[in-house]
């Protein structure tokens, strides 16, 4: 999990049909006799109600109550509807009143990674857990294992089971505290760092970069403002119509009829003022004349020569925009660091900005390594591959709006790649490339790499892209990615773009995660993060759906142009099941 409770939690963990239900409700009392006070959470997986049909808490919560609280002298509930997503296992958590209670057991959720007991009946004819979820602190079955060290209990004695979770409360409760180096709570391992702590750690060393241009409008798609943008003029710049109609005063509103005594066009105005019952038919976007503050639409008003007429009933200021209503001179329009797009690009010229003041350009150095790799369009050699790597990362980079600095292919030669890396990191703001950065490589780059600069070498918790390189080269950061094509993308999306960005100028920006329902099982292994190549979609009741492009090897190529989306299936998690909820990330314009 990742938050603490100050109190102890314990799954019982089993099949459909092993009896976890039957066992709690004998279990509970001799538990509570012992002292314990419990709070239980229970998972199903199937709809469930806990209101009678006809009672009135049932009738107002199926008249549209999204959370109905029921109260008496005795309890109280709440009842929450979560018609969109399944709710969390960890905010379910924190519904608890823990100050009240001693220990919370949880029936189900065995996909989930927490404490469990594991229960196994031989009947049942299911496969035990224990071996693939390294969560499971004890057995309790009608059958005795041999290849496990966990405690064993008979899962019909009772006594013994009780005495196992009272045992692990006040264990919990009164833990033994040692101190290791391992365990300091300042040290990371660098074989085990989560996607998180990558992230963090890289996005607090690097920085924005120096320097500024102007930018003409017409080219500043995907630009970062390096300056705040202060509004010159009123939007609108004059009060104006908003539909084509007639144009009065509100004063005359009750009038029988009216004489029209002008047109005025978009891009024209009447100058003169209206008097008493007069009227000009106007067109959306004109200038109201002087005077005039309400305007009835063409469709409710009737002419005959000059005489108009309405049919509607009229209030004063009706479809009249004014200066200054969407926006006034001075008014803050967009902060520094905000990155350009269409619509951006599209309010600063309807202020009159023909250019904008824009942080330069961020230039990326990047190269391949190795003797083996050759450039695509020759013929290939024996026992070598085509350099696809640099191409992937090239693209993600002009997506970004990167200044590209192509280094090529650099041989195994270390004074070769010596004289690279030296020039690269003089030469651009970052330096990148692909391969040599797993455990035991035994890498021409590693040898330069540690004459030039402090590069740690990572392992991430994380499928695919679990090596990872990163530090400085003369003060310029430096990213090692991993050598499997997919591994490349996915690590660059999780590390290189978060950072790139924050180097560009770009301000909080965050990836957009959503939830989509799975309609395919999806399996991970507890302890990383792992992200599977998906295709969301909208059902035909409007439901997000997402599936895996099939096969996930990482030097699957072909999968990342099929998908849309990556599936991230969190540590906690081991299984997603059809039906359930999972985050993901889309895809378009990132890669």
């Amino acid at each position: 999990m990742n938050f603490q409770l100050p109190i102890p939690i314990l799954g019982f963990a089993a099949y459909s049909g092993t009896g976890k239900t039957t066992l709690l409700e004998v279990l509970l009392p001799k538990l509570t006799e012992a002292g314990l006070r419990i709070g239980m959470l229970k998972h199903a997986h199937h709809n469930f109600d806990v209101d009678k049909e006809g009672k009135d808490s049932y009738r107002l919560r199926k008249a549209g109550a999204s959370q109905m609280l029921i109260s008496s002298r005795n309890r109280f509930a709440l009842m929450t509807e979560t018609p969109e997503a399944e709710s969390e296992f960890e905010y379910l958590l924190t519904r608890f009143d823990t100050d009240k209670l001693d220990v919370i057991l949880v029936e189900g959720c065995k996909n989930i990674a927490f404490p469990k007991i594991e229960l196994h009946r031989e009947v049942v004819g299911k496969p035990w857990l224990y071996p693939s979820d390294d969560n499971i602190i004890a057995i309790a079955a009608d059958t005795e294992v041999t290849d496990s060290e966990l405690p064993q209990m008979n899962i019909n004695d009772l006594d013994a089971i009780s005495a196992f979770v009272v045992d692990y409360v006040n264990r919990q409760a009164n833990p033994v505290v040692t101190k290791s180096e391992g365990a300091c709570c300042d040290t990371l391992s660098p074989a085990f760092l989560s996607v998180t702590q990558g992230q963090e750690k890289i996005l607090s060393m690097v920085n924005r970069v120096e320097g500024t241009e102007a930018c003409a409008m017409f080219d500043a798609s995907g630009r970062v403002l390096s300056d705040d943008v202060i509004s010159p003029v009123n939007v609108p710049q004059y009060t104006n119509s908003a539909m084509d109609g007639y144009a009065i005063r509100g004063e005359d509103i009750g009038l029988a009829e009216y004489q029209v005594v002008g047109e005025v066009m978009a891009g024209y105005a009447h100058n003169a003022p209206l008097l008493a019952g007069q009227a000009v038919k106007i067109m959306t976007g004109a200038p109201t004349p002087v005077g005039v503050d309400t305007v009835i639409m063409r469709e409710q008003s009737s002419q005959q020569g000059d005489i108009v007429t309405f049919n509607a009933e009229i209030k004063v200021g009706q479809n009249v925009r004014q200066a200054g209503e969407d926006l006034a001179i001075g008014a803050a329009v967009f902060s520094q660091g905000q990155r350009l797009a269409s619509p951006e690009m599209g309010m600063l010229a309807s202020l009159g900005f023909g250019e904008c003041t824009v942080f330069r350009k961020l230039k990326v150095a990047v190269f391949s390594t190795g003797d083996e790799v050759q450039a695509p369009g020759t013929e290939q050699k024996e026992n070598s591959i085509y350099d696809s790597n640099r191409f992937t990362i090239m693209g993600m980079l002009q997506a970004l709006g990167c200044e590209i600095l192509d280094y090529g292919i650099i041989e195994d030669n270390e004074d070769l790649m010596i004289q690279a890396l030296e020039e690269a990191s003089q030469n651009a703001d970052v330096v990148m490339t692909s391969g040599g950065v797993s455990v035991g490589d035994a890498d021409y780059i590693k040898l330069a790499l540690d004459k030039l600069g402090q590069i740690d070498f990572w392992r991430i918790n994380m499928r695919p892209g679990r090596p990872l390189a990163f530090g400085q080269i003369n003060n310029k950061p430096f990213f090692g990615l991993p050598g499997n094509p997919v591994a490349v993308m996915v690590s660059f999306i999780n590390f290189v773009e978060p950072a790139l960005r924050k180097m560009q100028g770009e301000v909080d920006w965050q990836p957009l995660k959503v939830n989509a329902v799975a309609t395919e099982n999806l399996r991970s292994r507890q302890g990383r993060t792992e992200f599977s190549r998906g295709v969301y979609e909208l059902d035909s009741r409007g439901q997000l759906t997402v599936r895996t492009t099939g096969k996930q090897g990482s030097g699957i190529l072909r999968s990342m142009s099929e998908a849309n989306c990556l599936i991230e299936i969190s540590p906690s998690v081991d299984t997603v099941k059809v039906g359930e909820s999972v985050t993901i990330i889309p895809l378009q314009g990132r890669i």
